[in-house]
């Protein structure tokens, strides 16, 4: 470990999971955060008060949880496993923690009560499609740990390897920070790659909700196929933008007169920045689904 606070805090980790006889399974995305410094630096960053209602995703046995309810006015903690579940949940009686709203389900697979912050060691397998959901809600801040790896391609530049959905989705909706890392000695079980804290702040959308939900549909069309050109990749991907057949498609594609738009379906997809992803998006999609 790395000083006392961290063995501290590593010490109380493995002692309550042998008290409950509980073993981590790393394929749940359960590594649970044993650096004392690094939990605080996370907690400091939500730059929480007592107004504040902080939705926390994969909440473990508490680790974030605990300290984060000593500073806002409620967390809405929501933990899947329903044995890790009822551990916290003896926790917070035991320490007399009441603004817990504790929550044993699937994060996916819920509507989320109302919050204003997001403060989360997400469990790594659902990075992406919960971080999708949370541009669906409206909030102040939210404070996530991600893989390495996966922070990177957050803040992706257009035409580099780490460009991709995400970035592009992220781009209209918040301003993306790296605030730290954390190295993978700081969990247990140790996973195979370091990890990083991002920060999201909601920006003000140019996009109304439907525009931005046509550009969400191509944006996921075109992104599985980010190398090829963006015709290519429209007709490769049809099913997600347009009920038309292949021939349709192609048809209608070739059709096009005006030379902007033609200009764009000859790029490939990494080649076009998220202005330009949009303004195709929004030629196409009345031509796709007359």
């Amino acid at each position: 470990m790395n000083g006392e606070g961290n063995e501290s805090l590593s010490k109380a980790t493995k002692s309550i999971l042998a008290k409950y006889g509980i073993r981590l399974n790393k394929n749940l995305g359960q590594n649970y955060l044993i650096d004392k410094n690094k939990r605080n630096q996370i907690i400091d960053f939500g730059d929480l008060s007592k107004e504040d209602i902080v939705l926390e995703i994969g909440a473990g046995i508490g680790t974030l949880t605990i300290e984060l309810a000593k500073r806002a006015k409620k967390v809405i903690a929501i933990e899947q496993d329903s044995n890790i579940c009822e551990i916290l949940n003896q926790r917070l009686n035991e320490e007399k923690i009441d603004n817990v709203e504790l929550i044993n389900e699937d994060a996916l697979k819920i509507e989320f009560p109302e919050f204003n912050k997001i403060v989360s060691n997400l469990p790594y397998q659902i990075s992406s499609p919960i971080t999708f959901k949370f541009l669906d809600y409206d909030f102040d801040l939210a404070v996530l740990m991600y893989q390495k790896e996966f922070g990177e391609r957050m803040n992706g530049e257009v035409g580099s390897k780490n460009y991709s959905r995400l970035s592009a989705m992220l781009y209209f909706k918040c301003d993306v920070e790296t605030l730290t890392d954390v190295s993978c000695e700081s969990f247990i079980p140790k996973p195979k790659v370091d990890s990083v804290v991002m920060s999201l702040t909601p920006k003000e959308s140019k996009l109304n909700p439907d525009d931005f939900k046509i550009y969400s549909k191509f944006c996921k069309a075109l992104f599985q196929h980010r190398n090829k050109k963006i015709r290519n990749a429209l007709i490769d991907s049809r099913h997600v933008v347009s009920n038309l057949d292949k021939k349709e498609i192609k048809k209608r594609l070739n059709d096009i007169s005006d030379e902007k738009l033609n200009d764009y379906l000859t790029k490939r997809v990494i080649a076009l920045n998220p202005e330009e992803i949009l303004f195709v998006s929004k030629e196409l999609n009345p031509l796709f689904n007359d």
